[in-house]
């Protein structure tokens, strides 16, 4: 077998290793750079997975409540999505490392379509992403 060869298929071994690996990292900065771009993975295939399903919707605009307790019931919003688990698992453990053992109570009163709640998501995570950017800034 060629050096090249043996090269490429060592390179694409590697790579298909890496990208089956679950998001895990440990700065809550990389954590949530890590959700926004596995939502906007999702959200740029042809569907997102499972999309309608329904989840319990987030009030990420709430001021009332701390970025830990939105963090929590985005976890536990996700958490009850089964038929597509294998997709959202990543998302799930990024979003319980970040929240820090913060019980929470999620009402399922008001739902939302799966792909409707990962843009509301994604957004809040970019804000705490812009937000700890600017705290880590000299």
């Amino acid at each position: 077998m060629h050096p090249w060869l043996k090269a490429a298929l060592a390179a694409l071994s590697l790579l298909q290793l890496v990208s089956s690996r679950p998001l895990m990292s440990t700065s809550p900065k990389l954590k949530l750079s890590e959700i926004t771009h596995r939502i906007q993975q999702l959200n740029s295939g042809v569907q997102v997975p499972c999309n309608d399903t329904r989840v319990a919707q987030v009030a990420f605009t709430d001021r009332k409540l701390s970025e830990q307790e939105l963090l929590c019931q985005a976890a536990a919003a996700l958490t009850s999505v089964t038929r597509c688990r294998k997709d959202y698992e990543p998302l799930i453990t990024n979003l319980q490392s970040l929240h820090r053992d913060t019980s929470c109570s999620l009402s399922d009163e008001n739902e939302i379509y799966l792909r409707n709640f990962l843009p509301e998501l994604g957004n809040f995570t970019q804000g705490m992403y812009r937000h700890l950017a600017t705290l880590a800034a000299p």
